[in-house]
């Protein structure tokens, strides 16, 4: 599993399970021979997504940013559908560092899609339980309203068995969420209550775009997915928040992104230092 290391602060991917979706999809109106420079695409034209749990410890919590693909939630045509040939397996993660899911404190949720957070219930004696009993699930409000309420395009991504068993457990904000080094920040774009996660450790910084910037190939402000309900927000929360990133010369990680974990930018977008995925 790879981590990296601020003074005070670990990050540790777990394994959430894999994703392959259309590449055109992925980038939008970016035309494959540009985007397809940037990230491999196999002969279906699919790109392989990660849906890779960051655990992250600080002042002695353990905090889980996003839950990964799950395990046993989906059917056999939704794994073909969305490429799906490797499930979760943070239980196994989490044990493999002395820890099992009831040890996780909070849960940050950037949005609810489901393939971030399929993670957070299973089925159990027929029927769907929290996966982490013990923690407080954070999302922004209109997300979370979304969520139980969605419309005519989001109700494919939003699953009830993912908020119902958990929904005691929510706490919701309108702009921002504070709490110690962690400031969760509504940003809007690739869903309406889409949110953001900045990291502060002294002088360190971290920034999660989560899904406005979902892998190392998506740093042009404009390569935008086609996913994304609200592109114009997305556009620009990305030239806000990545400006904010490069002037304190901060690390981007990723959830989804197959062949970096983290990386750091220069002024014109070379990637200077890297955490690369172990295969």
């Amino acid at each position: 599993m790879e981590k990296l290391e601020l003074t005070n602060i670990r990050f540790t991917w777990l394994k959430g399970g894999v994703t392959h979706l259309d590449g055109g999809a992925m980038f939008g109106v970016v035309p494959k021979p540009l985007w397809s420079r940037k990230y491999d695409v196999n002969d279906k034209n699919q790109i392989e997504l990660r849906t890779d749990p960051i655990l992250i410890q600080a002042n002695g919590k353990n905090y889980l940013v996003e839950s990964g693909i799950g395990n046993g939630k989906l059917t056999d045509k939704q794994k073909r559908n969305f490429g799906v040939d490797e499930e979760s397996e943070i239980e196994q993660s989490l044990e493999a560092m002395g820890l099992s899911p009831l040890d996780i404190d909070y849960v940050l949720m950037t949005h609810m899609h489901y393939d971030h957070a399929n993670g957070l219930t299973k089925e159990q004696n027929g029927e769907f339980v929290s996966v982490f009993p013990n923690a407080t699930i954070v999302s922004s409000e209109v997300e979370w309203d979304e969520l139980r309420n969605p419309n005519i395009r989001s109700k494919a991504t939003y699953w009830k068995e993912n908020w119902e068993p958990i929904q005691e457990q929510v706490v919701t904000f309108k702009e921002e969420w504070n709490h110690g080094p962690f400031k969760m920040v509504h940003t809007g774009g690739h869903s309406d209550g889409h949110s953001i996660i900045i990291i502060e450790d002294e002088g360190e910084t971290v920034v999660h775009m989560a899904d406005l910037m979902a892998t190392h190939a998506h740093q042009n402000v404009l390569w935008v997915m086609a996913y994304d309900d609200y592109p114009m927000d997305s556009i620009a929360g990305k030239q806000k928040w990545m400006k904010f990133a490069q002037e304190r010369n901060a690390w981007f990680t990723f959830y989804h992104d197959a062949v970096y974990r983290a990386i750091k930018l220069d002024e014109y977008g070379a990637i200077t230092t890297a955490i690369k995925r172990e295969k």
